[in-house]
């Protein structure tokens, strides 16, 4: 089906967008297949045969079903994803977890089995897999599972992260701005798929050291270190070893940013974004936004 202002309503913005910002770059044809269901948890597009009798069945167990709402594990992948896997793919995006948030820690382990699994099927263990974060709601479990969500990212190979928290609204869970979303997830898809040199992402937590009383942290992809908004770097917070977190006065060197509090003479942990409606400023020369993160002096 080609893609017009008449076929776009059912189809997925944030898709729309990345196969657009692809054929853009690439000027080759983009082929989508949108496979979603809002407000879907991770494990009804898992087989079910890979979670059935683990923890993750009883852990994310949901307290009400619905007749039509799709709960159980492996029922979206059965109606969705099994019938496509005749299809070749050059990879796959991926934009849920909302569903999930409660529990980051069955998720976690969902998400590593829906990884897993996908490559599988198309017998691709390199299959590229590029996924959103979550953005920025008022529930108090999003900030842990961002967090969670980047941890996921360095770990998994071959998967990217485009940040949407810049992008959130505090009180819908589904904002409105697709197309940065979108254009993020092409950034990933460009420069790790096809060996483009764009900058795949806004500056992600890399380690944090102790300088007297200051802490130094820096950043993968944070060249160009600046503010979204032309104030000073907000939502930065340092602490001593008994977790008290104040927050930080913040001093951008070149890639990486200088943090200091007179409340705390002995700095070990830093925390970035850590609520779960954020309006933290960090990003790179590109515009990118930062990952919430935390972190500790080793």
């Amino acid at each position: 089906v080609e893609c017009t202002p008449e076929t776009m309503p059912l189809h997925s913005a944030v898709s729309y967008f990345f196969g657009r910002e692809l054929h853009k770059q690439l000027n080759v044809p983009i082929g989508l297949i949108t496979a979603e269901w809002g407000g879907t948890p991770a494990e009804v597009w898992l087989p079910k045969e890979r979670v059935e009798g683990d923890w993750l069945l009883q852990a994310n167990k949901p307290t009400q079903t619905y007749d039509m709402w799709p709960t159980q594990s492996g029922v979206l992948y059965n109606q969705m994803i099994n019938p496509i896997i005749d299809y070749r793919l050059a990879g796959c995006i991926w934009y849920q977890g909302e569903s999930n948030a409660h529990n980051m820690y069955a998720h976690e382990q969902l998400f590593r089995l829906l990884v897993d699994s996908w490559r599988s099927n198309w017998k691709n263990p390199e299959m590229p897999f590029y996924f959103v974060q979550l953005s920025s709601l008022n529930r108090p479990s999003w900030t842990w599972f961002r967090d969670s969500q980047l941890r996921l990212m360095k770990s998994i190979p071959n998967t990217g992260m485009a940040v949407s928290s810049d992008q959130g609204d505090s009180l819908d869970v589904h904002p409105t701005h697709k197309q940065p979303v979108g254009e993020r997830l092409g950034r990933w898809a460009l420069n790790q798929t096809y060996g483009h040199a764009v900058t795949p992402s806004g500056p992600i937590y890399n380690n944090v050291v102790k300088e007297g009383n200051h802490l130094v942290v820096s950043f993968t992809y944070g060249d160009g270190l600046r503010t979204s908004d032309g104030k000073s770097p907000s939502c930065f917070e340092i602490a001593e070893e008994d977790g008290l977190f104040y927050p930080a006065l913040v001093k951008i060197e070149g890639s990486k940013v200088r943090l200091s509090s007179p409340e705390v003479k002995a700095p070990r942990y830093v925390r970035y974004a850590w609520q779960p409606f954020t309006r933290a400023n960090l990003v790179n020369k590109e515009g990118l936004p930062a990952s919430t993160f935390r972190g500790e002096v080793k």
